[in-house]
């Protein structure tokens, strides 16, 4: 890629930075449920703090499901056609929701 080219942008580009910092944020907790693990709190107290630590996964998870959806799918600014631009957003959500 040359100085010219230019990567093209995201959906989320313009919240890029709000989705670095709420990851951070998720990243504290992930490392504060392994502390609670280490000073062996309350096995109820630890699973609260995975579901809370999950939930806010799936809050930036959707939020950059809409972006997706908006600029690469209905905005077309995603690779391939229509279809098949469809077909790789029902995988992403499928993804989303096997656990």
């Amino acid at each position: 890629m040359t100085e010219r080219e230019q990567p093209a942008p995201r959906g989320y580009s313009a919240s890029r930075d709000q989705i670095v910092a709420r990851l951070a944020k998720v990243e504290g907790q992930v490392r504060g449920i392994g502390r609670m693990v280490a000073e062996e709190r309350y096995c109820v107290d630890v699973l609260t703090q995975i579901a809370a630590a999950q939930a806010a996964l799936d809050k930036v998870a959707l939020g950059l499901l809409d972006t997706h959806v908006a600029h690469c799918v209905v905005g077309g600014h995603g690779p391939g056609t229509p279809t098949e631009r469809t077909e790789e957003l029902m995988a992403a959500v499928g993804r989303l929701i096997r656990r």
